[in-house]
């Protein structure tokens, strides 16, 4: 194992806590919600983990040691000194609080150039607008054949399988957006002891997660009408997996799969408020605006962080 300084390793496994409880709720969250009474914790903690070993070696592997994906390319490799490692001890708390910041912003502001901080932006400003118009639509769709408001669904084994499937496809995706926002706080190229190490802390936590359920963010799940439906669960989680592929694909900037996220869940209120004679739009606006709120109380941080680390160093 190379030679990192405190502050490298104490930003590591701050980051580590926080981007697994605040940011994998967003991918997992559904999942959690809906499989909660038909599986034990440690099941679905198990399941969950292998996959993430899964796409770290498997990116440690065909990316010649780099577990990021990639989406470290703009923003090299510095010695983390103490000012690094506030920034996900921020997000620590934030997380606690139960709000939904972006961990992206957060945490690679305080390494990325301002440049590549307005590129992060106008990304994930895309990526927001673009799920949410997505859900929209779809939902709108959707709704012709399916009702959301009642978990009545044929053939629930097939569902459930479906929910697996689409799930793993989900995390896996999303850790290979979200590993850099750990990952910054280590050589971009990290040795196999490393990888290792980055296996066992980042399984743990996540048996943690599971264990508490998902924490305090999952109520912003849970707020959202029909997310403990497995049949809801299944369909969320498509359609957010290749939405993040496509920006995945589309360059190796890192971006807030946060936006994203509440992006999507904002399209389908909209869209189920539109043709749910019960569900009106001043209940829904609420809920969304408020999500809205905390991801720029997010970003207002972050910018502050950028603001005050130029000022140190």
């Amino acid at each position: 194992m190379e030679l990192l300084n405190i502050y490298a390793l104490i930003g590591f496994a701050l980051a580590s806590y926080s981007v697994i409880a605040n940011d994998s709720v967003q991918t997992l969250g559904t999942f959690i919600a809906s499989n909660s009474e038909k599986f034990k914790w440690y099941y679905l903690a198990a399941a969950a983990s292998i996959i993430l070993c899964i796409t770290l070696v498997y990116g440690w592997y065909t990316n010649v040691g780099d577990i990021t994906y990639g989406r470290l390319n703009k923003i090299p490799y510095i010695e983390p000194q103490w000012y690094h490692a506030v920034a996900p001890l921020i997000l620590l708390v934030l997380t606690r609080a139960g709000i939904p910041v972006s961990t992206s912003f957060l945490v690679l502001s305080a390494f990325a150039s301002t440049f590549v901080l307005e590129k992060m932006l106008v990304k994930s400003v895309m990526g927001y607008a673009l799920a949410a118009i997505i859900a929209y639509g779809a939902w709108i769709g959707i709704s012709k054949f399916i009702n959301e408001k009642f978990d009545v669904v044929k053939n629930p084994r097939a569902w459930r399988v479906g929910q697996w499937l689409t799930t793993g496809f989900l995390w896996f995706i999303w850790l290979s957006h979200d590993m850099a926002n750990i990952a910054v706080f280590l050589p971009r190229k990290v040795p196999i002891d490393v990888l290792i190490i980055a296996c066992v802390l980042l399984s743990s936590l996540l048996f943690y997660v599971f264990y508490e359920k998902g924490g305090n963010i999952q109520k912003i799940v849970l707020s959202k009408r029909g997310t403990r439906f497995i049949r809801s669960a299944t369909i969320i989680d498509f359609f957010y997996a290749f939405i993040l592929l496509y920006f995945k694909q589309y360059n190796d900037i890192p971006m807030s799969t946060t936006w994203v996220f509440v992006g999507l869940l904002c399209g389908r209120e909209l869209a189920i408020a539109t043709v749910v004679a019960d569900y009106k739009l001043g209940y829904v606006f609420p809920i969304i605006g408020k999500d809205f709120l905390k991801m720029i109380f997010g970003l207002i941080v972050s910018v502050g962080i950028v603001v005050s680390i130029h000022f140190i160093s």
